[in-house]
């Protein structure tokens, strides 16, 4: 049966399919509990119940019970150009969004509604692409992507999540992305280039909420993207590219490792087909013992 999601964005290579996974940290009990061939899913987040998974496809968003049943889609009205890139409140009853088309944040309730705008205009190029929620739900950190075409930078900052001004963390010229909010708040963990020797060579690190005493948690010849830490503030799940790699692209042969949240060992959990949105955003179930991820295979 064709699956109900519009194609948009990129598309799939011949014989390749979409796998929605769950699975243990440790790597064991790995379950693929949605595989369309006719359609990109991306980057799910567990909801704070525990009961169903919210990811990103054809620019719309969708929810997904853990067992692989109830697929639907999450009403978010004119708005239907959204990225791999949002974040679930803490409380689990709000969902914020990245749009796409306008580079413009927005919330709606985890049932469906109209959108709210969370992010300001700017008088000069300013995409918002969104990444974490403190733990007491009043603030996103995001990255922008700021400048005219051939001169853009990416930088990390915050905004509250009611609205409000935007709080610069970076001014820099090097990629920064990914910021994540902690369980605890005294941490964002972030990938940057900041240490690169050769382009493209982004490593795991974390900093304080206002941009102080940041910390490498990756050593690494790989290219190290997204950290997400666990809910009970232990482990971090992040991707890891081939060297050599530029950005964090689609269809690579990857792996997702495993790390304490200071970084001290790291640990390959598996390797697979993917990259681009297949742990884009904070995928970790409440009871920090597994995390959902996209594989994209290549069957035949």
């Amino acid at each position: 049966m064709p699956s109900p999601f519009t194609r948009k964005f990129r598309s799939l290579l011949p014989g390749q399919q979409s796998e929605l996974t769950i699975i243990n940290a440790d790597g064991t009990d790995r379950d693929v509990i949605l595989a369309v061939d006719d359609a990109i899913i991306e980057a799910p987040n567990w909801h704070p119940g525990g009961d169903f998974l919210v990811f990103n496809a054809g620019g719309e968003i969708w929810r997904i019970n853990v067992d692989g049943t109830g697929l639907s889609r999450i009403e978010t009205g004119t708005i239907r150009d959204l990225n791999n890139d949002h974040v679930l409140s803490p409380d689990g009853r709000t969902i914020y969004l990245s749009n796409q088309s306008d580079g413009a944040l927005y919330s709606v309730p985890i049932e469906g509604g109209t959108p709210t705008k969370v992010s300001n205009d700017h008088a000069t190029p300013h995409h918002y692409y969104l990444h974490g929620i403190s733990p007491d739900g009043t603030t996103l950190s995001y990255v922008a992507v700021e400048g005219p075409e051939g001169k853009k930078r990416v930088n990390i900052f915050t905004i509250p999540a009611s609205g409000g001004p935007d709080t610069r963390l970076s001014d820099v010229s090097y990629p920064n992305d990914g910021p994540e909010y902690s369980p605890d708040g005294r941490w964002i963990y972030f990938s940057s280039e900041r240490d690169a020797t050769e382009p493209g060579h982004a490593q795991c690190y974390r900093m304080r909420p206002d941009g102080s005493g940041i910390e490498r948690l990756s050593t690494s010849e790989r290219v190290d993207w997204f950290p997400h830490i666990s809910p009970d503030g232990t482990h971090c799940v992040y991707i890891s590219y081939p060297r050599g790699t530029l950005g964090h692209p689609p269809d690579k042969d990857v792996r997702l490792m495993l790390m304490p949240s200071d970084g001290s060992w790291h640990r390959e959990i598996i390797a697979l087909f993917g990259g681009q949105g297949t742990i884009n955003v904070n995928s970790w179930a409440p009871d920090s013992k597994r995390f959902a991820y996209v594989a994209y295979p290549v069957l035949n």
